[in-house]
């Protein structure tokens, strides 16, 4: 990331933060405790750092998911969607005994949660490249879908065995990702992902074609590419990072499906990826400044009695302020 556009991101960070001052003390609580509340949820101690750790992985998965469907000029609104689909597909592949037996089992069942994230992501980039249908249209409606899909999954085929409530059942032995140390597996999968997309973004013909598409689509088509061919395998590549996701949420943290599991992560994601600029290694950091804010919030809300919802000020103050300081470098750029 370039020098001013990392200062403008920097300005950006200081203005939601900012924003959240000013909710504070409109809202007559005083803003240091909270402040320091906030802080100390987020880093107060190893276990808390493990805490923003955790809520950073899925975070990192869909922010990459999303900067590279934006980078193509697709608008994948989907991640939630994907990630859903992924978390079904390992809650169902890690209730499996059979899979126990195999070498690398739990790297089977994630596997499985990225295949079905990716038929997630095929779907609408299938409409959209053959078909002309708008991918933001697309994806919004299969968030629906997955939704549905869990809640009937859950309640029915995948209930538990007790039958008492609507959950899967614990997942087999040996089928969870296990951390290192504080550090989520997702989170290492998440940073090797993250290089891998960068080096492709900037070291390869298929990202010089996904960059060219995603700033003139016309003129990529003209000059050869396949922009509408691009649409399928690039939402299909963003489906299976948001499926990922999913399976670090159940194989990593939850070790079960529940019917109420709608996380919001797939939403917070398009923040995520708009304040790293799209670039894959900027999502790392701007992943773990959102995993910090609802470690923090958590705290916040019990030890200075602020309400964790405040924090989606700070989410859209990111949205918003990014997108300005993204036109002006577009304008300075032209």
């Amino acid at each position: 990331m370039k020098l001013p556009t990392l200062l403008a991101t920097l300005a950006v960070v200081a203005a939601a933060l900012g924003a959240l001052v000013i909710v504070l003390i409109v809202a007559g609580l005083a803003p240091l405790p909270a402040l320091k509340a906030l802080g100390a949820g987020a880093f107060g101690d190893g276990h808390r750092i493990g805490v923003t750790l955790l809520r950073a992985t899925p975070l990192l998965l869909t922010g990459l998911a999303v900067a590279l469907a934006f980078r193509a000029g697709l608008w994948n609104i989907g991640a939630e969607g994907q990630l859903l689909v992924g978390a079904l597909a390992a809650a169902w592949a890690g209730t499996s005994p059979a899979l126990t037996a195999l070498p690398g089992g739990a790297l089977a069942v994630a596997a499985l949660a990225v295949l079905a994230g990716a038929f997630w992501g095929f779907i609408p980039g299938t409409l959209r490249g053959l078909l002309d249908v708008p991918e933001v249209i697309a994806t919004i409606v299969l968030n629906f879908v997955a939704v549905e899909l869990l809640s009937y999954a859950v309640q029915g085929p995948l209930r538990e065995a007790a039958g008492r409530y609507p959950q899967t059942d614990a997942l087999a032995a040996g089928l969870e990702l296990s951390p290192l140390g504080v550090v989520p597996a997702g989170l290492i999968l998440g940073l090797a992902a993250a290089g891998f997309l960068h080096l492709g973004l900037h070291r390869s013909r298929l990202g010089l074609a996904l960059r060219a598409a995603g700033l003139n689509p016309r003129a990529a088509e003209v000059a050869g590419m396949r922009p509408r061919l691009q649409a399928i395998w690039v939402l299909a590549l963003s489906g299976g990072l948001a499926g990922l996701a999913g399976a670090a949420e159940v194989q990593g943290s939850m070790h079960r499906l529940y019917e109420s599991y709608e996380p919001g992560y797939g939403y917070t994601a398009i923040a995520v990826a708009l304040l790293a600029r799209l670039e894959p290694l900027a999502v790392v950091p701007a992943a773990l400044f959102f995993g910090a804010l609802a470690a923090g919030a958590e705290r916040m809300q019990t030890a200075a009695a602020v309400p964790a919802a405040v924090s989606v000020v700070v989410q859209a103050v990111v949205v918003l302020g990014s997108v300005l300081a993204g036109r002006r470098e577009k304008r300075e750029a032209t």
